[in-house]
């Protein structure tokens, strides 16, 4: 029968039709604009984790590839990518290569770069998103493209501009701070220390924006809110001294919240060190976000070049800002270019810094890989026209990020997140430390050329651990090596120049595990009443062998409180497909897995970091998702695709009666992609052989939802394959 509504049923159908009711009840204004671009939807919940990949300089394909492969399943939480926006393209030198630093000089806003397109951007967003990774872009916003650059230079996409003219975003003359008119020196800045010509003169002949403007701040975000809507979740921003803190503050207040979390962008500000000002030290800068710690990156090579002991005093060091402000990192494609801090070149020492920064609990760490390099404007592997090659790790890229011990490091850092300070800290000798994380993890490190032997505190319950840096913890034991903790002490042997790390999550025999364990006091009470619940679906797509059930198992009661035997078994649905629905406190964050039990009770957990959903204070929730670990081949990638007209900020989702298309509520809905506007489109993954109900829905600015009018629309998946459909909006 015509519907002009979906008929879901039950309380959550009539909750939902409630919601669409009021909706439909009155109209938006909305000032018409350039059309905002459809948010890239995370088709699984984020990783919670602090630690961030810094892939410098690798094109989309291959960070996409990295999300997949390596960060996503190693728990990473973010990933920092280099400049997207289109460069300027300068002449190749006599070797035929293009400089790193064309990127940081920007001719327009179009994401056309020596990394890839729009199109494979958007991708590799949907990739990290897929694997639970943030990602976090490289933003130059204080500057467009150097003024002493040749005649007739254009942009990778081909994008013309002289001087002060960029008529594609578009600026002119009066957009930025020109010598002998807005700058306090008729040009460059000849005084670091004097905040006015800081912020209004040019650095390296780059042509400074006008940021006091509405007009340029207004273009800034602009561009800032395109990265979003394409799922965008922060931002490492570049050259922020030299834009007034008030002309910054205004941009971040224009900018949207992410797609994929509803929350403001995280923003890592670079306020490079060295002045004396008080006004432009980093510690002026965290009323607008994180700042880099340079300080901290150069006392580290200090001491794994000098002593390591010294690292005790880190709590003493002075540094750029206080910890809960910082993006904490050993390297970045400056520094290590400067000789003032670690890079590859300086070998183990390197790699046990970056064991260190993940251990010790200052700022949100990161892991920088990029490619290696000779001389100090040397370009990345590319092809003939300058567009960066596939990232192949080896004697041209550097890919520390994906080593075991960093892996296995990143894992400690997640187990350890929830205790922010040090203990035991143990100077074996000047090239020999140890200390651990409460009850949580514990590291040795030695950075000498000999073994050493040592007994050590290691705050961790007696028992057997598998060591993560030189293997994994796996049902049948451990890949690498062992250390059996008594009396909470633990005799360990530290290999020359190598390192030694337990954790709670990595014990011989577990196998993957969740990685925050369960709490002693849980987040939810056994004793919650009916009506403080929600009725939240769990659907998962599982390969499963005979006599195999799949359970959805969490860190609270209602979940089993991380107990395989006591979770929520999920029924089959057909198609592979199989689904449960609990009832969860309401306004609770929860942290869950699915995991395989047979008959006789061996466990499998899948793999990567464990799910988070915060349940909300009213109504019903979904979540759907792919056994990590499986290969699965019962879905069919299917398309829709819908010619829709929106206004500013509006965007378009497709929502249907499976899990996939969650499950009539529209606050699960698949976002649908605006790049070809005005057809919006996406992909969905869809179970096969199955008849499918849908619709589509416009999502307004102020939250509100408008449904399209009609019949709910059908469909019926194949048996395999791809299945698309091509609609135009009721």
């Amino acid at each position: 029968m015509p519907s002009a509504r979906p008929h879901p049923s039950g309380r959550a159908g009539r909750l939902l039709l409630a919601a669409a009711l009021v909706a439909a009840g009155g109209t938006v204004a909305v000032a018409a604009a350039t059309t905002a671009p459809a948010p890239a939807r995370a088709a699984v919940p984020l990783n919670d984790s602090e630690v961030t990949a810094n892939l410098w300089e690798w094109n989309w394909t291959s960070v996409a590839a990295a999300c997949t492969d390596h960060l996503g399943p190693a728990g990473y939480g973010a990933v920092q990518v280099a400049p997207p926006q289109e460069s300027v393209k300068l002449p190749a030198g006599a070797d035929g290569a293009y400089p790193w630093y064309e990127v940081y000089q920007p001719v327009s806003y179009r994401l056309d770069s020596r990394f890839g397109n729009r199109q494979q951007f958007a991708a590799m967003v949907t990739a990290c998103h897929d694997a639970g990774v943030r990602v976090y872009v490289d933003a130059v916003v204080n500057h467009m493209a150097g003024t002493n650059n040749p005649a007739g230079t254009r942009g990778y996409g081909g994008t013309e501009f002289s001087g002060y003219s960029y008529p594609a975003v578009p600026y002119g003359a009066g957009d930025f701070h020109r010598p002998g008119d807005n700058c306090p020196t008729g040009g460059a800045i000849s005084d670091w220390n004097n905040e006015a010509q800081v912020t209004s003169c040019e650095l390296l002949s780059l042509s400074d924006l006008y940021t006091e403007k509405e007009a340029v701040r207004n273009k800034i975000a602009a561009y800032l809110n395109d990265l979003i809507g394409l799922g965008v979740d922060g931002f490492r921003v570049d050259a922020v001294k030299h834009i007034r803190k008030d002309d910054f503050a205004a941009v971040l207040g224009k900018l949207n919240d992410t797609v994929a979390e509803g929350r403001r962008p995280y923003v890592a500000q670079e306020i490079f060190d060295g002045a004396s000002n008080p006004a432009l030290q980093a510690r002026a800068f965290i009323g607008n976000g994180d700042v880099l710690d340079f300080a901290y990156a150069k006392g580290i090579r200090s001491a794994f070049q000098g002593s390591v002991s010294a690292l005790a005093n880190v709590p003493n060091w002075n540094l750029d800002a206080p910890s809960a402000n910082v993006f904490a990192m050993v390297t970045n494609h400056d520094l290590e270019r400067d000789g003032v801090v670690l890079s590859y070149k300086n070998g183990t020492d390197y790699v046990l810094a970056n064991y260190f920064a993940l251990a010790y609990p200052h700022g949100k760490p990161s892991v920088y890989d990029s490619f290696t390099w000779a001389d100090r404007n040397q370009s990345p592997p590319h092809d003939g026209t300058g567009r960066v090659t596939d990232t192949v790790c080896g004697a041209a890229w550097n890919c520390l990020s994906r080593t075991t011990g960093v892996k296995g490091m990143v894992g400690w850092a997640n187990a350890a997140r929830p205790v922010k300070t040090v203990s035991d800290f143990t100077t074996v000798n000047s090239n020999v430390i140890g200390f651990h994380r409460g009850d949580r993890a514990w590291i040795g490190i030695n950075d000498s050329g000999s073994a050493t032997t040592a007994t050590f505190t290691t705050g961790l319950a007696d028992g057997r651990y598998c060591d993560v840096i030189s293997g994994v913890a796996t049902a049948d034991g451990c890949t690498g090596g062992t250390v059996t903790v008594s009396g909470g002490r633990a005799t360990v042997t530290v290999p020359a120049n190598d390192a030694v790390a337990i954790h709670v999550h990595a014990r011989p025999g577990a196998g993957p595990s969740p990685t925050v364990s369960p709490s002693a006091s849980p987040t939810a009470s056994p004793t919650v009443s009916p009506g403080d619940r929600i009725a939240t679906t769990f659907t998962v797509t599982a390969n499963l062998a005979a006599g195999q059930d799949v359970r959805v198992v969490g860190n609270i009661p209602a979940l089993g409180s991380w107990t395989p035997a006591s979770g929520v078994e999920l029924a089959a649905q057909g198609g592979g497909v199989y689904r449960a629905t609990v009832d969860l406190p309401r306004s609770t964050a929860v942290e869950y897995k699915f995991v395989k039990v047979t008959t006789a009770g061996a466990v499998t957990w899948e793999s990567g970091a464990n799910r988070t959903l915060t349940t909300p204070a009213d109504g019903a929730y979904a979540v759907t998702g792919t056994f990590r670990g499986d290969t699965v081949t019962t879905s069919v990638a299917t398309t829709f695709s819908v010619l829709a007209t929106t206004v500013y900020g509006q965007n378009v989702f497709v929502v249907g009666n499976i899990p996939a298309l969650g499950g009539w509520n529209p606050a699960a809905a698949v976002a649908l992609s605006s790049a070809a506007y005005p057809v919006w489109r996406a992909t969905v993954d869809l179970p096969a052989n199955t008849a499918v109900e849908y619709k589509y829905v416009k999502k307004n600015p102020d939250g509100s939802v408008t449904w399209e009018s009609g019949a709910n629309r059908t469909l019926t998946t194949p048996s395999g394959g791809t299945r698309a459909v091509t609609d135009t909006w009721r």
